[in-house]
């Protein structure tokens, strides 16, 4: 199978196979105890020039839970962007977790701001409805597009001036940094933000997400939240020195460059192409297009596997990883060029 489907279909870097091998050596403590795991807030406190505590977790959708859990109410909303993962993504697993409504919010270029948001905030204080609690946002979001550290700085001054705390659902929070060419730090200090969803197993590790805690207040909860939301592993010196590879040489920022920069590559093949139009800006690893439906058939017969991300439209999503090459780049964007050609000759198109 040849996937541009997603980031979760790609392999596993060689040197994050070789951490777990070299973990797999005798017995260690479980839950955490082990000497992996014990140095990873040293590790984390380094990449984000800050105090800060990582809880390690299974998945992203387990790390959205925990976090989100930590800083809302049941009578508290969450208002997240109506393309989020956490809303259409994961089985209404936030809500059940959390107690709290997703309130979805809309976005231009996948992103939100404080116009957007504003409206939202009318019944403060009306007892009939929710209260507002926090907000949730997708560095990188769900159209690929990453937020400048302006629109952070501008979101997070009004949060903070609504009293709204801030979540960041960082599955593919790599691509953002690699994306916008600064240090971590620099996102989360924009950002305001109280919890981070750091991702890993879309960049090159085998599985493994981690919660990261800005807001030191709510550490004495995590412990417990993670073992009710199933996401306390009892080998958990596996995924932590997966981790601590991950972070090895900028292996992690390594990845993520490669992956960016074949979205980019591919979208200067086919942006020029008069029957595909590009529909969002390619930031990351993710490249939005509009593609006649004939063409969209005739790719995955030939053993190309993508997903329509919005049938109406004929729009697909074309992901890249951390391990598609150039050569990978130019035969699909062949194949897009033989499958136009081809459709043109027998009056299809």
């Amino acid at each position: 199978m040849r996937s541009f489907a997603s980031d979760n279909n790609s392999g596993i870097s060689d040197s994050i196979l070789e951490a777990i091998r070299e973990a797999n050596s005798g017995h260690q403590l479980a839950y955490g105890d082990d000497p992996f795991s014990k140095s990873l807030k040293k590790c984390f406190e380094k990449i984000f020039e800050r105090p800060c505590d990582p809880f390690v977790v299974l998945t992203g959708t387990g790390a959205n839970v925990i976090s989100l859990s930590l800083l809302t109410r049941s009578f508290e909303c969450i208002f997240c962007s109506e393309l989020s993962h956490i809303n259409v993504d994961e089985c209404g697993a936030p809500e059940k977790f959390t107690g709290s409504k997703l309130v979805p919010v809309k976005v231009n270029n996948g992103k939100f701001g404080p116009d957007e948001l504003a409206p939202h905030l009318i019944h403060r204080g009306f007892e009939h409805h929710v209260q507002p609690g926090a907000i949730s946002i997708t560095q990188v979001t769900e159209m690929g597009t990453v937020y400048s550290l302006e629109e952070l700085q501008n979101l997070s001054d009004f949060c903070e001036s609504e009293n709204l705390k801030i979540h960041m659902d960082g599955a593919r929070f790599s691509n953002a940094v690699e994306a916008l060419g600064c240090q971590p730090s620099a996102i989360i200090e924009a950002g305001k933000v109280d919890i981070l969803s750091f991702g890993g197993t879309k960049n090159g590790m085998m599985l493994g997400e981690a919660v990261i805690l800005f807001d030191q207040k709510l550490k004495y909860m995590v412990p417990y939240l993670r073992k009710q939301t199933t996401q306390l592993v009892s080998k958990m010196r596996f995924i932590s020195a997966q981790f601590l590879a991950f972070f090895e040489q900028d292996l992690w920022l390594k990845n993520a460059r490669n992956a960016n920069s074949m979205a980019k590559l591919l979208a200067s093949r086919v942006e020029n192409i008069p029957q595909l139009k590009i529909t969002a800006s390619v930031d990351s690893n993710a490249l939005f297009v509009q593609v006649p439906s004939e063409l969209i058939n005739w790719l995955k017969n030939q053993g190309y596997w993508f997903y329509t991300w919005n049938q109406s439209k004929n729009e697909v999503r074309w992901m890249t990883s951390f391990d598609t090459t150039e050569n990978e780049i130019h035969q699909f964007a062949d194949t897009i060029e033989q499958g136009l050609a081809k459709l043109v000759q027998s009056t299809l198109l």
